[in-house]
């Protein structure tokens, strides 16, 4: 034998020796589903290793029997170390005066075939395909022992290549198939679960895309206000006395210095957000941002996708702020898209409350006429929501109703303090929506 020969046969040893001499433990699963039928695959092992030991027809083959069977429990565990001892039971049976090759009892047969069933279905194939190999000449062997033969198509044939070795066959066969099907099964799982994080993620993104733009068409403009009218009104008044002129100038110091933190902060927001991806903008487009004028669109919207909308307005309307506006079209249009991903079909109503101090925004939608379709992904809206009115100084209560519908509840100031933003951090993290 050449070099090249001896390398690889010394490598295929070396696998075969990992792949075989290993104590490592591979218990077998409980199966998924209802809790009583969990264990049932181990109790049928259990089972048909007490009813095989029970076949032994000879009382003093009666042990022997028990020992072999018992080994089927220990595949439960550890399925290469029990086809060791098997396969060792195996070659012993040749040797005793009781020997199933000479009475012809299919217990020895039986259990190794479901040994290596087990070691099939906690292995790749080619640790089964060598299980099977290894094991068939010791069984051959302990078959010739009793001189076993058949006649088939006048041609003698030994008995154990139609029937011991197909049962080996399929006991692999069997096992790898099963095991191909739970990792198959596996992996799927792992890839909606991948599907599942990456939708929450873009979600997340779009999210602060959504954030970034509003905080730049609504905070930015008003500081961009606020520097320009500090820098001109000294020109407005005839000889202004110099500490007039040296507050403005502060006042567009500080309004400039906030315009850059405002930028670095929009430059976080969307620093993980790509060109293209959604819940972003072209670059040079410039969208308006809705405010509550645009509610009866949004409203006619969600009507032509099948919610029985009503709308209420309580109360003299007065002028609200921009982002008074702006966050109760937001929390109008995610609670009625939960309505509609949760409870389509079913009837909701819109009430807005004007009073002096606050605007009260409820939404509240009944039970769903027919079921909801799963929606993977969602569960980041309430957290919106919340996050919405907290900046604003505002409170939102959220909860199922009753009549198993679901309310969502704002009040949001017309005026928030200063410490509105660090005085509401919204508590705990991943709220699910309705």
């Amino acid at each position: 034998m050449d070099k090249v020969g001896g390398r690889r046969l010394a490598e295929a040893l070396r696998a075969l020796r990992a792949d075989l001499l290993t104590l490592a433990p591979q218990p077998l699963p409980p199966l998924r589903g209802p809790r009583p039928l969990r264990w049932l695959p181990h109790a049928l092992i259990v089972l048909l290793a007490a009813l095989l030991a029970a076949t032994a027809e000879d009382t003093p083959a009666l042990p022997f029997a028990i020992a072999h069977a018992a080994v089927l429990i220990v595949a439960l565990r550890l399925p290469l170390p029990a086809w060791w001892l098997s396969t060792a039971f195996l070659a012993c049976t040749a040797t005793t005066a009781y020997s199933p090759a000479h009475s012809g009892e299919p217990w020895p047969w039986t259990v190794h075939a479901g040994v290596l069933f087990l070691v099939a279905l906690r292995n790749r194939r080619r640790v089964a395909a060598e299980t099977l190999l290894l094991g068939v000449p010791t069984a051959w062997g302990v078959w010739s022992a009793g001189g076993h033969t058949t006649l088939w198509l006048d041609i003698t044939i030994p008995s154990f290549v139609i029937e011991v070795l197909p049962l080996f066959a399929a006991a692999v066969l069997t096992g790898t198939a099963v095991r191909a099907r739970r990792v198959a099964r596996e992996r799927l799982a792992e890839q909606e679960a991948a599907v599942v994080r990456e939708r929450e993620r873009r979600t997340l993104l779009e999210e602060r895309a959504r954030i970034a733009r509003e905080l730049h068409d609504v905070v930015a403009h008003h500081m961009s206000v606020i520097s320009v009218q500090a820098d001109a009104a000294p020109y407005r008044v005839p000889d202004p006395p110099q500490e007039l002129v040296a507050s403005f100038a502060v006042i567009r110091q500080n309004a400039l210095e906030a315009l850059t933190e405002l930028r670095r902060v929009l430059g976080v927001l969307r620093a993980e957000t790509s060109p293209g991806a959604p819940g972003t903008e072209a670059p040079g487009t410039v969208a308006p941002q809705p405010t509550l004028a645009d509610l009866d669109g949004l409203v006619a919207n969600v009507r032509a996708a099948g919610l029985d909308v009503e709308t209420e307005v309580t109360g003299e309307p007065g002028p609200l702020s921009p982002g008074v506006e702006l966050s109760a079209f937001r929390i109008a249009q995610e609670a009625l898209s939960n309505a509609l991903r949760h409870a389509p079909g079913s009837r909701v109503r819109v009430e807005m409350a004007h009073t002096a101090t606050a605007l009260r925004l409820t939404v509240r939608n009944g039970p769903g006429r027919h079921a909801a379709a799963p929606s993977p992904g969602a569960g980041h809206g309430l957290l919106g929501m919340r996050e919405r009115a907290a900046m604003l100084g505002g409170d939102l209560a959220a909860g199922p109703t009753p009549a198993g519908g679901y309310e969502v509840t704002a009040v949001l100031p017309l005026s928030a303090p200063a410490t509105a933003v660090s005085a509401h951090t919204p508590a705990g993290t991943g709220e699910e929506g309705q």
